[in-house]
């Protein structure tokens, strides 16, 4: 089997201006979670149908997010919780054109995604004057609660459909960081489906033909019951237990 960076060569390309079209900043997501040796033939199965993201001759680019949240973990604890209309608070960097921006992220109680951010010249352990700003605008949060929670690294594949409006990405070589506790995932592949509205995606009948059923876990949640022992998870635990079972029998 090809590996995927021979795979990904076969894809056209589509540069970071061209993909502004697809930014999609309000949309729906769909998340799948399958093992790295079964990607390549998924990526074979639709060169066709996809053009992939090239960043300074790079087709799969490192990521850095440092993720903010309360001492008690508020934020974590509303997904937990299923609650509506919640918060992400975040500062994310792009090694390949070497972006930073601070961001929130919001899910609607109609299960849409809304991105708002603001460029940033770097990560910060903290929240500076213009993400402040950007929390007081967006949300009814009280910004001094919040400080560094989870970091996680990883490398992406961004795809973007030829035919309607989607961006997918394919995470690779996922890392979580605590204070005092490093988890890998290295055989683990995260996809997400991104769409302005739900539509026919060629790598939605994919996953339906290989039995791969939809798993709705953030990286955040799945990094924090990782790395945090005593942390309330009774909502998340089967999909934890899933994911390493997926995990070490492979």
């Amino acid at each position: 089997m090809n590996s995927i960076k021979e795979i990904l060569s076969s894809f056209d390309s589509i540069s970071l201006e061209e993909t502004n079209c697809v930014r999609l900043m309000n949309r729906t997501d769909i998340k799948y979670i399958f093992l790295e040796s079964q990607l390549s033939d998924f990526l074979e199965q639709i060169s066709k149908d996809y053009k992939v993201l090239e960043i300074n001759n790079q087709r799969i680019n490192d990521y850095q997010t440092l993720y903010f949240d309360t001492p008690a973990y508020s934020l974590y604890l509303q997904h937990h919780n299923s609650i509506q209309n919640r918060y992400k608070i975040r500062y994310r960097h792009y090694a390949s054109s070497g972006d930073s921006f601070f961001e929130i992220k919001f899910k609607t109680n109609k299960k849409r995604t809304i991105k708002n951010r603001i460029t940033t010249n770097c990560i910060k352990e903290f929240i500076d004057i213009k993400g402040l700003d950007l929390i007081k605008a967006q949300t009814t949060m009280d910004s001094s609660t919040l400080e560094p929670a989870l970091w996680v690294y990883f490398s992406r594949i961004t795809l973007v459909n030829r035919n309607n409006k989607e961006r997918l990405t394919i995470d690779i070589d996922i890392t979580f960081k605590g204070k005092d506790k490093i988890v890998s995932y290295p055989k683990i592949v995260i996809a997400e489906i991104k769409q302005d509205n739900l539509c026919c995606s060629p790598f939605n009948s994919i996953m339906k033909k290989n039995h791969i059923r939809t798993k709705s876990i953030s990286k955040y949640c799945f990094g924090l019951i990782s790395i945090k022992e005593h942390i309330k998870m009774n909502n998340f635990k089967h999909k934890l237990m899933a994911i390493k079972k997926l995990y070490n029998e492979n």
